[in-house]
Order: C-alpha cells, then structure tokens, then sequence
C-alpha cells in the first residue's frame, strides 16, 4: 500500500514513516523541504499520485486566532487533492477532548475534524493526549530560575512512540468514517508531573500550583482525560524519562 505523509519529516510523521515502512508499506514522507506547500496546493498533486492513503500530520505554525484559517485552508487544500488523485482514505491526528476546551487552537483542529468528516474522502481521524515530549515547552511558558508555576489541570500524557503507531496502524487499516482516541496509561495533574520531570533531571527548582499559568489553565475539569473508549498505551512516563 502507497502512503504518502505529510509532515513526515516531524516528531511524529517520522516515526509513522518507518513503522509503516517496517510493515512492507511504500510510506513517502512529505514537507515544505520536500516542495509541499499546503497553504497554496503547491507539490500535492504530485505528492498523492498513486497513494492509496494520505496521512496529515501538519500543524499550524500558531496556536492563536490565525490557526482556524490555517487547518481550514490546508484541509480544503489536501481533500481536493485527493480527491482528485483517488486516495481511499485520509487521516489526521487530533486531541482527545478537543472540542471541550476553549481555545483557539482547540476550535481549530475541531474545525479540521470537521472539514474532514464533510469531504470527499472516506477518512479516519485519531486522537490523542498530551505528549511526553511537550513537557519542557509546557514548563518553559510559565518559569523562571526558580520557580516553575502549574496548573492542576488533569492529564494523561503519551509517549509519541505509543501515537505513532496508533496512527500508523489505523493508516494501514481501512477508514473508520470515525475516531480512535489513544491515551497514556496514568493520569497526573500538571504540577505533579512538572515535580516527577525535574526531579528525574536533578533540577532543584519549585514547582508551584498555579491555576491561571499557560495554556492549559483553561481546560476544566476533565476534559483531556480518556473518557473510557481509548486504546491505553503501555509506555509510562518514568519508563519514558529513563530513556
């Protein structure tokens, strides 16, 4: 099966390319570095000739007010393409919970969701959690040489391993005309997970709660949490930051 991934050059586009590589699928990976332009169509029509299946990992380059313009623009962009090259099957990744939340951002990948599920393209959406990997940027927003302040929002991380290859193996399968939600195996409020990261690093900094610090102040309640259909990964955070 002919793949094509864009954003296969990222975190998680990478790691999706080699698994579905690994599994005898001919996954090409596609970016701006690759002649790719999504905001203007520019190499999509080369990119898809051929592929059974698009995979679309890109992501706004803001998480403000800009990013709806950008998902909608880039997903009409994608799905016309597709449309048009005959690709069976189109898929994002989202976030668990993403329409619960109040952000600009949130709103707009619930708005690619949503232009995905009204296109042409029989699709499959997965979405997931919090990634490992997002911890430090999470932290960097609201520290100083001090103190780092947290919010106690409620979280259950994932490895982005453990994500791609719930996005790898949905890609190889056919469509769900739905959702999968992937998730971490544990549950931490924020704070707790910024004490267990710097602990592990020896850095001797205070974590203090703070219920208006970063992004994630305005989730509420249990909004990023699996609600009980997710597939639970096995990677753990410790296991994780010991690596």
């Amino acid at each position: 099966m002919k793949i094509a991934v864009i954003g296969g050059t990222g975190l998680i586009g990478s790691q999706v390319v080699r698994m579905l590589n690994e599994g005898g699928h001919e996954a090409v990976p596609h970016s701006p570095s690759t002649g790719i332009d999504l905001l203007n169509g520019d190499g999509l029509a080369e990119a898809l000739q051929g592929a059974d299946v698009v995979v679309n990992l890109t992501n706004s380059p803001t998480f403000d007010e800009a990013s709806p313009a950008f998902f909608q623009t880039t997903m009409d962009n994608l799905l016309a393409a597709a449309k048009d090259a005959g690709v069976g099957h189109a898929v994002i990744l989202s976030i668990v919970g993403v329409e619960q939340v109040d952000l600009d951002y949130y709103r707009a990948k619930t708005l690619q969701e949503d232009v995905l599920k009204a296109g042409p393209v029989p699709y499959s959406i997965v979405r997931s959690t919090q990634f490992y990997e997002f911890m430090d940027s999470v932290m960097s927003w609201t520290s100083d040489e001090h103190t780092v302040r947290l919010p106690a929002t409620r979280v259950q991380p994932i490895a982005s391993a453990d994500i791609a290859r719930a996005v790898a193996d949905v890609a190889a399968g056919a469509p769900l005309q739905g959702t999968r939600n992937v998730a971490g195996p544990e549950v931490f409020t924020l704070d707790e997970l910024g004490r267990i990261t710097l602990a592990a690093r020896g850095d001797q900094r205070t974590v203090v709660v703070d219920d208006t610090a970063g992004m994630f102040a305005a989730v509420k309640g249990d909004a990023l949490i699996d609600g009980g259909d997710a597939v639970i990964a096995k990677t753990t955070y410790r296991e994780w930051l010991a690596r």
